[in-house]
């Protein structure tokens, strides 16, 4: 191929996953091995449709419609950050990929935590404050309608109404509130009932079974335990609903994202992991069971055809991930990628 010759996104993948194939051989047999799993899927290129003139930012949170088909992405206003921006940082996408809904706009600093709970409503947290806004965790329907908050806005704190970043938000079965408090100083979850009242929290920094180093992502499996992305210190960390430690899995790499389905088909991104910070793993997104831990195929992150001058590593891969009622991963990369990939399951 010739050096002025393009290639298409599609070709680009190929290549780069007999490339990062081929540098982890040579280099680490065994770090490879980690990842040596099967890739059933295949990435679909171009498939989420802006408007003319828009472009993504960070896309740090990825979830699926009730009706198990269309897509919500919450992104950082074509930027690495929402806050001046007009832009909305809410968006659906339909099967098709078609952007047809968007909201939130005015609202974040640096949107962060993402989900929808069994009632179809939209939760997110913004892990940033300036100007009177963020620190919250804020509660839409799927029309946009904003129905609460939690956290003071602008206010950074550690109390039991206060956040300093807060990362993520899980909705468990009975309506119980868990928010990750991650990417400040708390290091903490912090949990609220139904209704929003503090309940109880549990975390500190450090490595033991119950602290944490960035809690940045959460999600419920289908026996109502918590699993909890402790990506500064490489492991999953699983609880009760009370914060008994249960358990910790190393197997996953350095997670930045988790969705669990209702059949415990569990889908986690390492955006993070090279022989540096954390040895044995490369970067991609790994399917596995929630049940047991077992790990079934893994999706390598794939290296962009331009990359940023500022780009810091290339291949960063996803932190946002969810599935498709179909079995498609869908995943949202906030680093050199700044975009939303769909891998269609073959």
């Amino acid at each position: 191929m010739a050096a002025n010759e393009v290639v298409g996104e599609g070709t680009v993948h190929i290549l780069v996953r007999a490339m990062v194939v081929a540098s982890f051989i040579a280099l680490a047999a065994p770090a490879f091995a980690q990842n040596s799993y099967p890739d059933p899927y295949r990435l679909v290129d171009h498939w989420a449709q802006l408007p003319s003139g828009r472009t993504f930012g960070k896309v740090i949170g990825v979830q699926v419609d009730p009706d198990g088909k269309s897509i919500w992405a919450f992104d950082r206003c074509g930027a690495g950050a929402c806050d001046g921006s007009l832009l909305a940082p809410i968006m659906k996408f339909d099967a098709a990929g078609k952007l047809v809904n968007n909201f939130g706009a005015g609202l974040f600093v640096q949107p962060h935590g993402f989900t929808i709970d069994r009632d179809g409503h939209l939760w997110t947290s913004d892990a940033d404050a300036k100007n009177g806004i963020g620190n919250q965790v804020i509660e839409f329907d799927l029309s946009g309608k904003e129905l609460r908050r939690l956290g003071k806005a602008g206010v950074t704190g550690d109390t039991h109404d206060t956040f300093d970043k807060p990362t993520a938000v899980a909705i468990a079965p009975d309506g119980s509130i868990f928010v990750a408090d991650g990417h400040g100083k708390n290091d903490r979850i912090v949990k609220f009932d139904q209704d929003g009242h503090y309940l109880l929290e549990w975390g500190k920094k450090g490595k033991g079974p119950g602290e944490f180093d960035t809690p940045h992502a959460m999600a419920f499996d289908a026996e109502g335990r918590l699993f909890v992305a402790d990506r500064g210190n490489s492991r999953l960390q699983i609880f009760d609903q009370n914060g008994k430690f249960l358990a910790e899995w190393r197997q996953f790499g350095r997670p930045s994202g988790i969705f669990i389905t209702r059949d415990d088909v569990m889908y986690v991104t390492d955006s993070e992991s090279n022989e540096k910070t954390n040895p044995g793993f490369i970067r991609g997104i790994w399917v596995g069971s929630a049940k047991d831990g077992s790990r079934k195929y893994f999706i390598p992150a794939i290296t962009q055809v331009s990359i940023p001058p500022n780009c810091p590593e290339p291949g960063t891969g996803a932190e946002g991930v969810a599935a498709d009622a179909a079995g498609n991963v869908f995943g949202g990369e906030t680093a050199c990628g700044r975009t939303l990939r769909k891998y269609a399951k073959e």
